[in-house]
């Protein structure tokens, strides 16, 4: 074997990276914009629960939005803290970790459009017993007080708790107060806004597949570079190689 030039440093200089710096910090900083959104809901999910009284935060436990936004703030965090972290020290266990869970979360929420689709009929079921369910703790929790007012105060045309409604006929008494229950307004204004959902699912499906794209990018660069400093390595033990 004809021994190689000296200095030939393989098929490419020391200096020479197969990580791109684009990918690399263009993930760690879109990682690290949801991972401070992430400690934002957590501190507020906390903050909201610790304002309750001890009873009421037991009494429904299941329904409160402060337990919602905290559980959803700290799988957020652990996620995008593997990407941060990954993507700063180019760790390519923490990267695939943040792909993986990142997958699971999209094909979840894919999956859950999809059967509420299919099974709009269960599924509207399912949302009316989780409303009856927050209705029946309605005076236990000041968060769900807020957003069933909110909910309501559009549809809550007649002060006066549909006072002789009863007398007037269904198209009559539509003038003046909602004749459709809260689950057949819900479901309704789904029907009629389908688009609207659409872009809203589409807009959070684009960043989790952005983020898995450049998660696996970032990941074969740094594989691609492990194998170049091995080959150097290897060079520079046996000149004769």
């Amino acid at each position: 074997m004809a021994r190689r030039a000296a200095g030939g440093g393989g098929p490419h200089g020391d200096d020479f990276s197969f990580v791109s710096p684009v990918v690399k910090y263009v993930l760690f900083f879109f990682n690290m914009l949801f991972w401070m959104i992430s400690m934002v809901m957590v501190a507020v999910g906390v903050y909201a629960r610790l304002l309750k009284h001890a009873e009421a935060a037991m009494a429904c436990l299941a329904v409160d939005p402060a337990i919602l936004l905290v559980v959803v703030g700290v799988l957020t965090f652990l996620i995008t803290f593997c990407g941060c972290v990954g993507s700063l020290r180019e760790n390519i266990c923490l990267l695939q970790t943040f792909s993986v869970c990142l997958t699971i979360v999209f094909l979840l929420q894919l999956a859950a459009g999809v059967l509420g689709f299919v099974f709009s009929d269960k599924a509207r079921g399912k949302v009316s017993e989780i409303i009856n369910g927050a209705i029946v703790h309605y005076r236990d929790d000041l968060d769900l007080q807020n957003l069933i007012d909110f909910g309501q105060k559009e549809a809550v045309i007649n002060t006066m708790c549909g006072q002789g409604m009863q007398d007037l006929s269904y198209l009559e008494a539509s003038a003046f107060i909602y004749t459709n229950g809260c689950i057949d307004k819900l479901v309704n204004w789904i029907h009629s806004n389908l688009f609207l959902l659409g872009g809203i699912a589409l807009g959070l499906a684009v960043p989790q597949l952005v983020g898995i794209l450049l998660a696996q990018i970032l990941i074969n660069q740094i594989r691609d570079q492990i194998k170049l400093q091995l080959y150097n390595q290897q060079h520079r033990a046996d000149p004769w190689y």
